[in-house]
C-alpha cells in the first residue's frame, strides 16, 4: 500500500491548495457547517454537489446558485439525498459524479448530522437509532460509496487522489456539560475512529481524515438555553463561539494536496476548548 504523492510539492505554496479541475460532493450541504465547505471548495475552484433532506428543494437551488457565485461560477448543483440510506447514498454519488464531474470525483465531505439530547436512562429506542443512522451510518455509507468511485478511478489508470473528510465533532473526545448527549457524542466518537481504521485501508486510493468543530454558531447551537451557552463560554479559552465560516479553509486543506501527507487525522478547531 502506497499513499500517493504530491504531483509538484516544490511549486508555489499557493497552488497546492487549488481545487481546480477537481469535483467534490457535500452531504448536508445546504446549511451550517456544510454550506461554508461546500462555499471554500468552490472558491478554491471546485465543482460541488451538495446534499439535503429537509431543506425546500427550491431553497436549495438557490443556495448552490449562491455558492456558484461565490466560486465564480464554478458548477454548483443541490440534491435530495436521505444518508439513513444506503441506496439513496450510493446513487446520488454515482449521479453527482456523471453529473457535475463528467464520470470523474475527487473529494467527499461527509458531513450531514443532526444533535439532540436526552437523558441516557430514558433513551427511547428510536430516538438512538435515528441518531446512530444519520451521524454514523450515513457518514459510512457516503464514505463507501465514494470509495468505490476513487477505487474504480485508480484501476482505469486515474492518479488516486481521492480526499474524503467527516465532520465530526470534539464530542467524539470529551464528554460536553451540562447538556446530556450520550448518543451525539458516542456517534461522533464513532465516526473518529472510523476515519482512522479508513485510511489505512483505503491508503492506496483515498486519504480519509476529520474535522472535529467546537463550539460553532449555527442553527444546532442557537436553539440551546441560554444557561448552557453561558456555560460554554466560561470553558472555552477563546470566549466565543466559531463563525463556520472560519473552518472553510480547513477543509480545503484536507480536500487538496496541501494535506498530501495527511491521513488518519483529527483536526481539532475549537479554540482551545479540549486543552484546560
Amino acid at each position: 500500500m502506497v499513499l500517493p504523492e504530491h504531483s509538484n510539492p516544490g511549486a508555489p505554496v499557493f497552488s497546492h491548495f487549488n481545487l481546480a479541475g477537481k469535483t467534490a460532493i457535500v452531504t448536508g450541504g445546504t446549511r451550517g457547517i456544510g454550506l461554508e465547505a461546500a462555499r471554500g471548495l468552490a472558491e478554491a475552484g471546485a465543482k460541488v454537489a451538495i446534499t439535503y433532506t429537509s431543506t425546500d428543494p427550491a431553497e436549495a437551488d438557490e443556495t448552490a446558485a449562491a455558492i456558484s457565485k461565490s466560486g465564480n461560477g464554478v458548477l454548483v448543483k443541490a440534491y435530495r439525498c436521505d444518508v439513513k440510506s444506503r441506496i439513496d447514498v450510493e446513487a446520488l454519488v454515482e449521479k453527482a459524479t456523471k453529473e457535475v464531474g463528467d464520470g470523474k470525483l475527487d473529494i467527499v465531505v461527509a458531513n450531514a448530522g443532526i444533535a439532540a439530547h436526552f437523558s441516557a436512562i430514558e433513551y427511547g429506542e428510536k430516538e438512538w437509532r435515528e441518531m446512530l443512522d444519520v451521524n454514523f451510518h450515513g457518514a459510512f455509507w457516503t464514505a463507501q460509496a465514494a470509495a468505490r468511485v476513487f477505487e474504480r478511478q485508480l484501476r482505469a489508470g486515474g492518479d488516486g487522489r481521492g480526499s474524503i473528510i467527516f465532520t465530526a465533532s470534539v464530542s467524539g473526545i470529551l464528554v460536553n456539560v451540562p447538556q446530556q448527549q450520550s448518543a451525539y457524542n458516542a456517534s461522533k466518537a464513532a465516526v473518529i475512529h472510523l476515519a482512522k481504521s479508513l485510511s489505512v485501508e483505503w491508503v492506496d486510493f483515498a486519504r480519509v481524515n476529520c474535522i472535529s468543530p467546537g463550539f460553532i454558531a449555527t442553527d444546532m447551537l442557537a436553539v440551546h438555553p441560554e444557561e448552557w451557552r453561558k456555560k460554554w463560554f466560561s470553558m472555552i479559552p477563546a470566549s466565543r463561539l466559531c463563525q463556520a465560516s472560519e473552518l472553510k479553509g480547513a477543509y480545503v486543506f484536507l480536500a487538496s494536496e496541501a494535506s498530501s501527507y495527511m491521513t488518519g487525522a483529527n483536526m481539532v478547531i475549537d479554540g482551545g476548548y479540549t486543552l484546560p
